[in-house]
């Protein structure tokens, strides 16, 4: 009897979905069986199929899904064995599951294959119009706030000292121009706390020639005043401009600071003249005396003294740091950037090596990190031991504060114990990683190797983190001095300084000419309160909203330094795509693929990437205003506050790192396929989701290399700093400057070095995580067949196409 459609006519149902090829029972059927009822299917529908074809002008057809037809094969093929009946959705679901790509309905559909897609989209349109427009304008109206303050500021105002009249010292132009020194009238209200709250000494600042060389009070000034004038002519050159009545009661002259009640010698310090201690047998002394009186005749003590110069060098202690910093700089520049030339000829051999032994290079980087971090544990225990019979070194480090002198924490006990066990744990978490991810750090290397080859075809790519190097530094720059213009701005705003924390007038603003006859000088809780300078500011619309400015500074400045690393990551990311999806390779590659993705990036989606850059730096400032709460609320006994705020401060550091990671996934397909921000998260989310188990293959694993190797780099050429700079290297330790602290130079060479590593492994890393979407997506796309063939590289095919196979 012939087949019709009609009498034919197969109706499917929903029905549970069973295993493929497993029977009611559990037991498997014999193989043989299975695939001569499958082969007898595959005909029977190739027949029926051809039937349908000749037959045009019947209207009813047998309800085989176009899509499905591999399915509809395999669910006869089972319900030949089975009795139970599959529908095509189950069939269908049988199908993803053997083939590895497991696509789900929530995750959005999978790519399908499309034979005029060649990589990069070439045909594209503007995407989020609107961000860039407002993007654009907030740059305009930058550059006029930078203008603005420009106007206004002046950096000498934090720069130089500034006397109690808000003069600088030494400025030309001035009636200071030859008094180039800060001198305190009574240096012994400095212990008070206002110093550290009010940043100002509560005492007449004048600027002068030069600081006291000899012990004098204005008593014995002025006894001596009436034998000669020689004097008075020494005396008043510390007093206020104008002054000159010598015999003026002592009273009358200390109530209106007109001169100060008695001079020690001292000496400049960062401009600042501070006592001159010298010690004399063991016991500390200022012109030879541990005790001296004033001009009232009140006792004191050296070390009264000394605990005022101390008030005054806690707010110049990191000045003093900078200006030794700044003059080791000078003595070591030349041999700062041999080290940093030294550290990127040796990433890019590192490079080099990569392309051709991938593997054996990354293993030895491996071994050889795993082998200096076991030689430093050692070197830590020998330390130890040699530390523990000796006096001194159980001192912890919080007893010891902050030292300039690096060798004074190398004394101590603790140091060593927390540098061996922090090298333990490294150690200790590369020989875990090795052990049970073995295998994933195989696929780590695939894919290295990979980009190796990327990397080599398109060379530019490497010098690319140089033009990156250029926006920061820009940004960077202009930021700061806007942020210096900005705080120094305005006119000098006077405050009332009280040694009596129970003045109601205290930092209230004040004028300092009609200062002593006001009602504020008349209180008897005020008494010695004084009208000082405290800062530049002023009462205008400007003034009043500074810290606001300074606030958008900051929010403009995190979206431009956000904005041109996207600018890199979207660049690069088109320019490896172009590499991956060209059928032969390099053959096929389209010319000068990095400035062609550069000018899409620029041209087509500054908006999308402003978009994303502004979602991170909102988060980003978010996190540094949490960071001043907590300084500020670090005093508080409120266990509550603290709790909450470290809540705040995780909350916002896990969202940080996730957006990080998304936007740097939409950049990639924003770089491909030319859609908005928005839509190509969207697509990155799912696209990854639908591949959970192979983004947990590489889960961090290539990251971890890259790090290892800048490590390596970074830490072979900080070795060869410090043995040269120790003058441990006997052929040129002729030639190593004097310098106050030896670990400026290193720090600046091992962190140099590691930025200039981190730049060439950034390129990397960001051809590792396109390779792998545009991997994903190559398997979606095509079957491997000859008119869908893989555009991956067999060995990347070999271990991520079986990636759910390993745990």
């Amino acid at each position: 009897m012939p087949l019709t459609p009609r009498s034919h006519k197969i109706r499917l149902r929903r029905v549970p979905s069973v295993p493929l090829f497993r029977s009611v029972s559990g037991a498997s059927p014999r193989p043989q069986k299975a695939c001569l009822v499958r082969s007898a299917v595959e005909r029977w529908t190739k027949q029926l199929t051809s039937r349908r074809e000749g037959e045009r002008g019947e209207e009813q057809r047998i309800a085989l899904p176009r899509s499905a037809s591999t399915s509809f094969i395999f669910s006869l093929s089972t319900a030949a064995m089975l009795p139970h009946r599959y529908s095509p959705s189950s069939a269908a679901a049988v199908q993803s599951e053997t083939s590895g790509a497991a696509p789900a309905p929530c995750y959005g559909v999978p790519h399908k294959f499309d034979p005029a897609f060649r990589g990069p989209v070439r045909r594209r349109s503007c995407t989020d119009v609107c961000c860039c427009l407002i993007f654009i304008i907030v740059i305009l109206a930058y550059m006029a706030l930078g203008i603005v303050a420009w106007l206004h500021g002046d950096p000498k105002k934090v720069l130089y000292p500034t006397d109690s009249y808000g003069q600088f010292c030494g400025q030309k132009g001035t009636n200071n121009e030859k008094k180039p020194i800060l001198f305190y009238f009574n240096i012994l209200k400095c212990t008070n706390p206002a110093v550290l709250i009010n940043l100002q000494c509560p005492t007449t600042q004048m600027c002068v020639l030069s600081c006291p060389d000899r012990f004098a009070t204005y008593t014995e000034m002025q006894l001596q005043h009436k034998l000669s004038r020689s004097y008075w002519d020494y005396y008043r050159q510390f007093c206020k401009p104008g002054f000159n009545n010598p015999d003026k009661p002592v009273s009358q002259v200390l109530r209106d600071e007109d001169c100060p009640s008695m001079i020690v010698p001292s000496r400049p310090f960062l401009q600042r003249c501070l006592p001159d201690f010298i010690t004399l047998n063991g016991t500390v002394t200022v012109a030879n005396r541990t005790r001296f009186k004033d001009a009232l005749e009140m006792a004191h003590s050296v070390t009264e003294l000394q605990h005022a110069a101390k008030g005054i060098t806690g707010l110049v202690d990191t000045k003093e740091l900078g200006m030794k910093i700044v003059e080791d700089y000078g003595k070591s520049w030349t041999w700062i950037l041999i080290g940093l030339l030294l550290s990127l000829l040796v990433s890019l051999i590192f490079i080099l090596l990569l392309r051709f032994t991938a593997g054996f290079l990354l293993w030895a980087t491996i071994i050889t990190v795993i082998l200096l971090l076991a030689y430093g544990m050692w070197l830590c225990w020998v330390q130890l031991s040699q530390l523990r019979d000796r006096a001194g070194s159980e001192v912890s480090i919080a007893e010891v504060g902050l030292q300039s002198d690096l060798q004074v924490y190398l004394q101590l006990s603790q140091t060593w114990i927390i540098l061996f066990v922090s090298l333990a744990m490294s150690e200790a978490s590369i020989l875990l990683m090795l052990i049970f991810l073995r295998r994933r750090v195989r696929v780590a290397i695939a894919l290295l190797r990979e980009a190796s080859r990327a990397i080599s075809h398109i060379m530019s790519t490497l010098f690319f983190p140089v033009v990156t190097f250029l926006l920061l530094t820009v940004c960077i720059s202009y930021w700061a001095v806007t942020a210096v213009y900005l705080a120094s701005s305005g006119e000098a705003v006077y405050k009332v300084i009280s040694p009596d924390v129970s003045c109601p007038y205290a930092n209230s603003t004040c004028d300092p000419k009609t200062f002593n006859r006001s009602n504020v000088s008349s209180s008897a809780q005020c008494v010695s309160s004084q009208c000082l300078f405290a800062f530049y500011g002023g009462e205008t619309s400007y003034h009043r909203h500074l810290f606001l400015l300074q606030l958008s500074n900051l929010l403009v400045f995190l979206w431009l330094v956000n904005f041109s690393l996207a600018l890199e990551q979207c660049t690069l990311a088109g320019t490896f795509a172009s590499y991956y999806w060209a059928r032969r390779k390099p053959q096929d590659i389209p010319p000068c693929p990095l400035f062609s993705s550069f000018s899409r990036a620029v041209r087509f989606h500054s908006g999308s990437l402003a978009f994303g850059a502004l979602i991170l730096s909102v988060v980003q400032l978010v996190r540094i205003i949490l960071e001043y709460l907590e300084q500020k609320l670090r005093g508080v006994n409120n266990s509550v506050s603290r709790f909450i705020m470290l809540c705040l401060k995780c909350c916002f550091w896990c969202l940080e790192r996730f957006i990080r990671y998304m936007n740097r996934n939409a950049y990639i397909m924003v770089a491909i396929y030319g859609q908005n921000l928005c839509t190509s998260a969207r697509e990155a989310f799912f696209l990854l989701m639908r591949n959970m188990v192979r983004v947990a293959v590489l889960d961090r694993v290539t990251d971890l290399l890259l790090f290892l190797g800048k490590v390596l780099i970074a830490g072979g050429v900080g070795v060869v700093a410090f043995f040269f700079f120790t003058r441990k290297i006997p052929v040129i330790q002729h030639e190593v400057p004097d310098l106050n602290y030896y670990w400026v130079p290193l720090l600046t060479v091992v962190v140099g070095s590691y930025l200039i590593a981190h730049g060439f492994f950034s390129v990397y890393a960001m051809c590792v995580d396109t390779l792998f979407l545009c991997f994903c997506d190559d398997l979606e796309r095509n079957d491997g067949t000859s008119q869908k063939p893989f555009l991956m590289a067999p060995e990347l095919h070999r271990l991520l196409g079986k990636s759910s196979q390993l745990r």
